[in-house]
């Protein structure tokens, strides 16, 4: 199976530079035309499905690059993105030390109280790939977000402490793996 895996299109949270979790945040226009532009890497490629986090720009994110109607997209809470508590919505460089050396070195520090833990995205990653793995799909999009296409990135890529923390994936940027 041929794994496409997509982190969504650009909010205006995102172009704010604030710290966009669970907040349901439309796309911007930006990001529609980030998407369209990603359409254009994927013509050709016949999708068996497409999965996306129940917020809705990773929906709009997914259909946008895959012409699938939004109705047929399957929605997963397993790749949502990352909890993070009291820090959704704050400015990066309000964030103070112990959120920024988390979200730098997440494998040297631990999520300050009220954040998701590695741990916990870790398990729902793969919990989703465990379910994934055994449907008859060659080719699937995954549309989701920067903090759990890290994770998703890391166990897909069979890295050591399955983590794919650098580089932070961009909008719309997509990543192929084999499952």
């Amino acid at each position: 199976m041929t794994i496409y895996l997509t982190r969504h299109g650009q909010t205006d949270l995102n172009k704010a530079h604030l710290m966009q979790g669970r907040t349901n945040a439309p796309l911007n226009e930006h990001g529609i035309e980030q998407a369209r532009e990603a359409a254009m890497q994927l013509q050709g490629i016949h999708f068996d499905a497409v999965y996306a986090s129940p917020l809705r720009r990773a929906i709009d994110t997914a259909s946008i690059m895959t012409g699938f109607d939004k109705k047929d997209i399957i929605t997963d809470e397993r790749i949502i993105e990352v909890d993070f508590g009291r820090y959704e919505k704050k400015k990066y460089w309000a964030l103070g030390l112990s959120m920024w050396s988390f979200w730098l070195f997440p494998t040297v520090f631990p999520a300050p109280d009220s954040v998701e833990t590695i741990h916990d995205m870790k398990k729902r990653a793969h919990s989703f790939l465990n379910e994934l793995s055994d449907k008859p799909y060659e080719n699937v999009l995954i549309s989701c977000h920067g903090g759990i296409m890290r994770v998703l990135s890391g166990i897909l890529a069979h890295k050591r402490n399955e983590l794919m923390w650098t580089p932070k994936p961009r909008n719309c940027e997509i990543r192929v793996f084999t499952l």
